[in-house]
């Protein structure tokens, strides 16, 4: 069962969303406050929120950006505004759908059942996919879908190098201007040894695919999973 968060700080509001909803086979939890929302979700899990646009405490805008930042959680924005303007940024906030009071509560549950349904089929695309290879923004690893491995900071900066331009192939020399920054003195056999050592560990997490490939005389680039071999 689906439970879907309601933020609404019309009692009567909510009290009425939240009964179409159980009716329609949900369930559902009201608060009246947006200044409520982030310790509610500490405890307790929503599939979908219906965020009104001004609350008290906290507006939904606000929230909308937050929960953005936090994950992916569907969220349908209400407001009794219904400038353009104000629907634009509650959707590049990232809200899912936008329905302007008054609304047909029917159409509301409409709307939860559509993004849920939409919601649910995207991530079946996802989990389905290949998991790629990614550097996260912090620490020094490098992750395969769930599973990760330590790097040296020199292999971190060498393959975040070599991934941020896939196909383009980096020069021995051009390496090492970009990832020794000190202009220490690296010979092309110690780039070749970084390369060698990297390659192993990255084999460890994919072995059905090499990443970095050597290109004779010339240097080395890094292939993506979805990237067909070039000559």
């Amino acid at each position: 069962m689906s439970h879907i968060l309601i933020v609404e700080d019309e009692s009567h509001l909510a009290e009425l969303e939240r009964d179409y909803l159980i009716q329609a086979g949900f369930a559902a939890t009201v608060l009246t406050r947006g200044d409520e929302v982030a310790r509610w979700l500490e405890h307790n899990a929503a599939d979908l929120v219906i965020l009104d646009l001004m609350l008290p405490g906290r507006d939904g805008l606000d929230l909308c950006r937050d929960l953005r930042r936090q994950g992916d959680v569907p969220i349908i924005m209400t407001t009794a505004k219904v400038e353009e303007i104000d629907r634009l940024i509650g959707l590049e906030l990232g809200a899912d759908d936008y329905l302007c009071k008054p609304f047909s509560l029917r159409e509301l549950v409409a709307r939860v059942k559509t993004v849920l349904r939409r919601s649910q089929q995207s991530l079946t695309s996802r989990d389905s996919a290949a998991p790629r290879l990614y550097i996260p923004d912090h620490g020094s690893q490098v992750c395969l879908g769930q599973h990760c491995i330590e790097l040296t900071v020199v292999e971190r900066n060498l393959l975040q190098l070599l991934m941020s331009h896939p196909q383009q192939i980096f020069s021995r020399d051009k390496i090492i201007d970009r990832i020794y920054t000190d202009r220490r003195v690296v010979s092309d056999r110690t780039i070749d040894s970084h390369i060698k050592k990297l390659r192993k560990k990255l084999l460890g997490l994919n072995a059905e695919h090499d990443y970095i490939h050597s290109v004779y005389g010339a240097g080395y680039r890094y292939q993506a999973e979805t990237e067909t071999e070039q000559p």
